[in-house]
This record gives structure tokens, sequence and C-alpha cells, in this order.
């Protein structure tokens, strides 16, 4: 029997994974602060609820994708959350880059009242969802994994199993760890190619080629090969701003995990200092 899906976040990632399940063909409902978006799905056939909570008592499975821990915490706790409304055998799949004791914290809320939680995180960025394409990190019980799976296989090309609850958070972070560095290694490399002369396709043709540079790196750095006045402009200063605010965000986790896991990070801690010039804020997108 087809599951009913809910879906809360519609940003960036979230509404292309919600389009995801209507083309699926699951009954979907949603809600948002923002109504394009839902406008955008109920028009695709999804169902327009008021609250978290509403969501929550119309679907088995319930997909959150918001910005932060305290985001999480507000849609999934208290009398208006998801877990107010959601039904002993429903499972809530947490998508939102968080902190593993923040996902801890609504399975024990969620366990009491016979909901099942996972930390589904994923990777592929907007582009990967629309297509189908994301990998999930799903961290949590077989039973919990395998009621999703409708859910998660409507925009995943792979989904892993990464272990109990809070596994996937932490598997995200370390994959993050490793975007951000090389989002670093990137940029640096670029500006001193260009201090020493050097054409940056050059740089990119050699490191490209020796598997050095990769696909999204090159991506990353075409954003420092726009002109200046589209670096300079409010809209892309802005957009820069959104995605070195959820870098710090990500990268701050990262370093309390590795605070708590009695690992030293220099390089994670390097980096979370200086994502505004990575992602060429500091100096007002000059260069």
């Amino acid at each position: 029997m087809a599951i009913r899906a809910g879906f809360i976040g519609l940003g960036n990632i979230g509404l292309p994974m919600a389009k995801r399940l209507r083309a699926a063909g699951l009954e979907t409902t949603v809600p948002d602060v923002a109504p394009g978006p839902v406008e955008a799905l109920v028009a695709a056939g999804a169902r327009a609820a008021g609250s978290p909570r509403e969501v929550g008592a119309a679907s088995d499975v319930v997909g959150v994708c918001v910005r932060d821990d305290a985001d999480v915490r507000a849609v999934c706790l208290g009398e208006a959350g998801v877990l107010a409304g959601a039904a002993p055998g429903a499972v809530v799949a947490i998508h939102s880059t968080v902190q593993p004791a923040t996902v801890l914290e609504i399975g024990a809320a969620a366990a009491e009242r016979g909901v099942g939680v996972l930390d589904a995180c994923v990777t592929g960025g907007a582009a990967g969802a629309a297509q189908g394409g994301l990998t999930v990190m799903a961290g949590g019980e077989p039973a919990h994994l395998e009621r999703a799976r409708p859910l998660l296989d409507a925009f995943a090309r792979k989904v892993v199993a990464t272990g109990p609850l809070g596994s996937g958070c932490k598997v995200k972070l370390c994959n993050n760890l490793m975007t951000y560095l090389a989002w670093t290694a990137a940029y640096e490399a670029m500006l001193l190619a260009r201090a020493a002369g050097l054409p940056q396709e050059v740089l990119e043709e050699v490191t490209g080629s020796n598997g050095n540079l990769t696909d999204p790196m090159r991506a990353f750095l075409g954003l420092h090969k726009a002109p200046e006045e589209t670096r300079r402009s409010a809209g892309f200063q802005a957009l820069m701003r959104g995605f070195v605010e959820i870098a710090e965000k990500d990268l701050a986790a990262t370093l309390a995990l590795a605070r708590e896991s009695g690992v030293a990070l220099p390089g994670a801690a390097m980096a979370s200092q200086i994502m505004a010039r990575v992602y060429g804020l500091e100096d007002g997108g000059r260069r």
C-alpha cells in the first residue's frame, strides 16, 4: 500500500525534493511560511496544511528539510509540531544538517508516541534533488528506514544505511568537511596561480587532468570567474552570504562533534574562519 507523504521545508533543496514525491505518485501534504512553493506543489496535486501538526496527522512518513537545529525542534516538537499530530507507526525523516544530539532529542520524544525517527541527511544539491539523484545518509532503526523507503527513493539515487540514529548526521558532517576544505584548496590555488601570472584555465586543465580538481570544485571556481560587476551586485552578495552562513553553521557542528569525539581538526577550524573570504565576501567580491 502506498504511503502518505508529508514534507516540511520547501527551500532550495526541499522544494525539488517535495516535487519528486508528487512525481512518484505519492499523496503529499506540505506546509511552508512562503506561499509560492506551496502553491506550486498544490498545482502539482499536493495538499496544503496549516501547521506541521496537520502534516503529521495526514502522513505516514514526513520529510523535514529546514535550516538548522532550532528549526528542526520548532517543526517537530510542541503542540503544533509534527509529533503532536503523527500517529503511532509513522516515521519522521530529518534531512537537515544538524547536530546528532538534536536528532537523538527528537527521537526520544518521538519514541514516547510510538513514532520512528531517521536522520536522513542528503547530499547532491538542488540539481540532484530535481533529478532524483541525491544520496541519503540514513541513521536509525532498519524498520523505520524500510517504512520511509518510498519517500527516500522518490528523490534519491542511493540510500546508505549508516548505523544507529545520529550516525547519518555524523557522516554528513564528515562529508561537508571534505567539501569545504576542497573549496578552500581550490580557491587558494586559484589565488596563487593568478598572483603568479598563470591563466586560471591552465591550472584547471592540469588539475582536472590529474584528478585534483573535481567537477564540483570546478563549478565552485566558476563563482570567481563572474564579472566584477556581477560579483559586487547585491543579489550575488546576498546569495553568497546565504552559502557562507550555512557553511559556518555546518563547520561549527563539525567542530562540536570533533570536541565530543576527542579529535583535533585544525583544518576545519581554519576553514570555519575564512568561509566569507572563500566565497568572495570579505573584500566585497572584488578580485
